[in-house]
C-alpha cells in the first residue's frame, strides 16, 4: 500500500476560465515506452460534479488519474482549482496484505488527526471503534474499503478521486460503497471523480461520463454520451445496456 499516494494532495488555487470549474484538461497525451496510452484528451469537471471515467481494462483509466495528479509525465494542460484532493489508487485491496502489521489506529496516526475525529470518521462509514486495535490486514474487504473512504475524507477534502472503489466486493457491498460516496457527496459538496468499467454505476451516480479507450470516445451526461454507437466503439459489438435511476 503506497501511503505517499494516499495522502491528500494539496493544489494551489489557479485562475481558470471559469470559477465554477474544479479541473480543466486540454490535449492531454501520455506516452510510456514510446507507446501512447492516452492521446489528445479534453474535458472539464465542474465543482460539485460526479464524473465517472468509463472504459474496458487497459483503456488508460488509471494512467489518466496519475497524469491528472502529476504522478507521471504528460503533455498538454491539466489545471486544477481546488484546495485539497484525496486520491485512493487501485489494487490496495490486494496489497494491504503485504504491508506492515498496522492497526486501524496506526493507520490514522499517519495523519495528525484528533482521537474524536477518528471516532467520528469510523462512525460515518458504519465502522465500530472496536476495530481501532485490529490489524488492517485482518479486515474484511468491505471493512477495508469503508475504512479507505473514511480515511480519505477525514481531512475534509473538496475533491475525492477513487480508482475502482468496489474492486473485489460483492454486489451488495458495491451498492453500499456507492451509496456511502453519494451521501458524502451530498453532505460535503464534494467533487467526485470515479474510475470504473461498470455501466450501471454511470447511470446511477454520474453527472458526466468520459468514455475512454486510449482516446476520448465520448464526454457528457450519460443520457447523451452513452449511445449504442459510442458503446460499440468503447467495448465492441454486441453491447446492450439498461438505464437505471437512483431512488431518492
Amino acid at each position: 500500500l503506497n501511503f505517499t499516494v494516499l495522502v491528500p494532495i494539496v493544489q494551489k488555487n489557479i485562475n481558470m476560465e471559469s470559477k465554477h470549474l474544479a479541473l480543466c484538461v486540454k490535449n492531454l497525451t501520455v506516452e510510456i515506452n514510446n507507446q501512447k496510452i492516452i492521446e489528445d484528451l479534453n474535458f472539464q469537471v465542474k465543482k460539485g460534479e460526479k464524473l465517472v471515467v468509463l472504459g474496458p481494462n487497459g483503456a488508460g483509466k488509471t494512467t489518466l488519474l496519475r497524469a491528472l495528479l502529476g504522478i507521471i509525465p504528460y503533455t498538454g494542460k491539466v489545471v486544477w482549482s481546488v484546495k485539497n484532493t484525496s486520491y485512493l489508487p487501485p489494487n490496495e485491496l490486494m496489497q494491504r496484505k503485504e504491508i506492515l502489521p498496522l492497526t486501524v489506529e496506526d493507520f490514522y496516526s499517519l495523519k495528525n488527526i484528533r482521537r474524536i475525529d477518528v471516532s467520528q470518521s469510523l462512525e460515518s462509514v458504519g465502522l465500530d471503534q472496536g476495530l481501532l486495535k485490529k490489524r488492517i490486514s485482518h479486515l474484511s474487504t468491505g471493512q477495508f474499503q469503508r475504512l479507505s473512504i473514511a480515511w480519505a475524507l477525514v481531512d475534509n477534502p473538496d475533491t475525492l478521486i477513487f480508482d475502482e472503489p468496489t474492486s473485489g466486493i460483492d454486489i451488495g457491498g458495491t451498492e453500499t460503497i456507492y451509496t456511502l460516496l453519494h451521501d458524502f457527496w451530498e453532505k460535503q459538496n464534494l467533487t467526485l471523480i470515479l474510475v470504473t468499467h461498470d455501466l450501471s454505476i454511470v447511470w446511477e451516480h454520474a453527472d458526466n461520463v468520459i468514455c475512454l479507450n486510449k482516446t476520448g470516445l465520448c464526454f457528457g451526461p450519460p443520457s447523451v454520451a452513452l449511445t449504442t454507437e459510442n458503446l460499440k466503439k468503447l467495448y465492441g459489438v454486441g453491447v446492450k445496456y439498461y438505464t437505471h435511476k437512483r431512488n431518492v
